[in-house]
């Protein structure tokens, strides 16, 4: 075994300066964000006024506020059980079928990932409002879900959250052994009952990671949802419209708020994967 060259003192805590320096970007502005939700001060900055529990109070009474935080999660479950649904069956496609064009089609399925959310907003909204117009004109009819509103929201993160939820599950379904699946067809098992008893039961840790990162890509979005939103506000739009007006350390508490529930749902989730299968 070779010994290794001597490091020098700087270069051997190199490592940790850069992970320190790392971690402290990354995470100093929230606990800034989390600290000032308790300044008792009308503004969410410097300098501490002393400690309060009077924004999280308002938080509850903010009905606005609240209702955009049920609208932001009702889209996220929509968006979350349409792209694991559909993320489910893109995996089967690209992992258990042969076609002419399959290399082309899932290149097609990754494209909206790099597409900018804004453009990908108005894109479809663009391409909504005509087909909604053309309906309009041509046979009178209101389709009203193609104008700006939460269809339309749900529809435009679907468009790109698909792709992750495709990713993840597809992942794992490439490293599923097809002889496990012969041998219940040998034994006489069906086709759904071997999906439902081998394989699904197989593809639930990557099901449940597509769901849970799903659902907080379309709760945190912004570009796409501020283009074809309507008169029901999401969270994320509805706190860039209070942030235009004045900052308010209700904002901070509704972010400490949900930043403890995503710590807590990756906490669960990370618990779900270590139990033993």
């Amino acid at each position: 075994m070779i010994p290794s060259l001597p490091r020098s003192r700087w270069w051997r805590a190199a490592p940790w300066l850069y992970a320190v320096a790392f971690f402290t970007f990354l995470f100093l502005p929230l606990a800034v964000v989390a600290v000032f939700a308790f300044n008792d001060a009308p503004y969410p900055a410097p300098p501490w006024r002393g400690f309060t529990l009077m924004w999280f109070g308002k938080l509850a009474a903010d009905g606005p506020l609240l209702h955009s935080l049920w609208t932001s999660t009702l889209v996220a479950v929509w968006v979350t059980a349409l792209s694991v649904a559909v993320g489910t069956a893109n995996a089967f496609l690209i992992e258990r079928t042969r076609f002419v064009g399959k290399s082309a089609l899932s290149l097609l399925m990754l494209a909206p990932l790099v597409i900018p959310g804004v453009i990908l907003g108005i894109s479809i909204l663009a391409f909504a409002s005509r087909i909604a117009q053309f309906a309009d004109d041509v046979f009178g009819w209101e389709w009203d879900f193609l104008r700006p509103g939460l269809p339309l929201v749900v529809l435009g993160q679907f468009s790109y959250v698909v792709a992750i939820a495709t990713l993840t599950i597809s992942a794992r379904l490439k490293r599923f052994d097809l002889t496990l699946e012969e041998a219940a067809y040998n034994l006489g098992a069906s086709r759904a009952a071997v999906l439902w008893t081998i394989t699904l039961p197989y593809l639930k840790p990557s099901l449940i990671g597509a769901a849970v990162i799903s659902f907080l890509m379309s709760f945190e979005n912004f570009n796409t949802t501020l283009m074809l939103v309507g008169s029901d506000a999401p969270l994320t739009v509805l706190m860039y419209g209070r942030m235009r007006e004045g900052a308010s350390p209700v904002l901070n508490a509704v972010s400490l708020f949900l930043m403890v529930a995503s710590a807590l749902l990756a906490l669960a989730l990370m618990r779900a994967q270590r139990k033993p299968r």
